[in-house]
């Protein structure tokens, strides 16, 4: 069972600790180590200020927290597919893990445009729908999904029927990518038109909170555009070609490691901690 087989997102050729490493190994447990390196504090920084109360607070960050929960096991994927490389008794971990990178990303994101959403366009359903107890029931919703998912792509691992596995979660991305920019328009037609009786200062902190939701989905979308159009397309391409070949999905791969850092730092920068952060991974990896 080889890792293009059982891990069509992580590129990997070789998982046999007896042949050489080529070119692409090199570079994907290169992205793989930088993600874990970098992404693992990063993560873990933003979900203990959450936890501490440093932001808005546990009940407004819940889908951000649990984002980053799903972040860290992304992280862990990163590790144990870099250890996939020299040992390839790792594959089934690594594909189990795979499902929080396939489901988690893009449904908790989804959660939060359509909260954004519910708050300016529908307000009154927003506030109705704004106490803990219900984000908990959506994540706990989303949580069951993710485990459904990681013992989908162990089974899809097991019995190789890797083109259904891909046309699934292509299709999966297309959708989610839809809600978030269904979001955005929607957002962006509510900022165009002023609510009955809005003047002055109270006016410009409505505009101002609508505009604060705007540019979060607009750098979510974008995000997700970097993240999961290039993987659709591929998965599409290759689900029509039948020909899987491992650096179709290198592109995508890099867009997907790079594209995760943006949630963390944008809730960093928006608490004041982003500048702090920085010098204490420059501490520990240059000290």
């Amino acid at each position: 069972m080889n890792n293009s087989t059982v891990n069509f997102t992580t590129p990997e050729i070789s998982t046999n600790s007896t042949q050489s490493l080529g070119l692409m190994d090199l570079v994907v447990a290169c992205v793989h180590s930088i993600n874990f390196l970098f992404g693992l504090p990063t993560h873990s920084y933003v979900i203990w200020l959450i936890i501490t109360g440093t932001g808005s607070g546990v009940a407004s960050e819940f889908f951000i927290l649990n984002l980053s929960m799903c972040e860290i096991g992304t992280c862990l994927n990163c590790f144990v597919s870099t250890l996939t490389i020299f040992f390839s008794s790792l594959s089934l971990l690594m594909v189990f893990l795979q499902g929080l990178i396939l489901t988690g990303r893009p449904l908790f994101q989804s959660l939060i445009c359509v909260e954004r959403y519910l708050a300016v366009v529908h307000p009154l359903t927003f506030l109705k729908y704004k106490p803990l107890r219900y984000r908990v029931i959506c994540c706990t919703v989303v949580w069951i999904i993710n485990l459904g998912s990681c013992f989908y792509s162990l089974f899809i691992a097991i019995s190789q029927n890797i083109h259904v596995h891909i046309w699934l979660f292509s299709l999966q991305f297309l959708l989610s990518f839809s809600v978030q920019l269904f979001c955005l328009v929607a957002v962006l037609r509510a900022l165009k038109q002023s609510g009955p009786g809005e003047r002055g200062r109270a006016r410009e902190e409505e505009n101002h909170m609508k505009r604060r939701a705007f540019n979060l989905i607009l750098i979510t979308t974008v995000t997700m555009a970097f993240i999961y159009v290039p993987f659709a397309i591929t998965g599409f391409y290759i689900v029509r070609t039948q020909q899987n070949n491992p650096e179709y999905w290198l592109p995508g791969f890099v867009c997907y490691v790079l594209a995760g850092f943006v949630q963390p730092v944008l809730y960093l920068h928006r608490t004041g901690k982003l500048s702090l952060l920085i010098i204490r991974l420059a501490i520990v990896f240059f000290h």
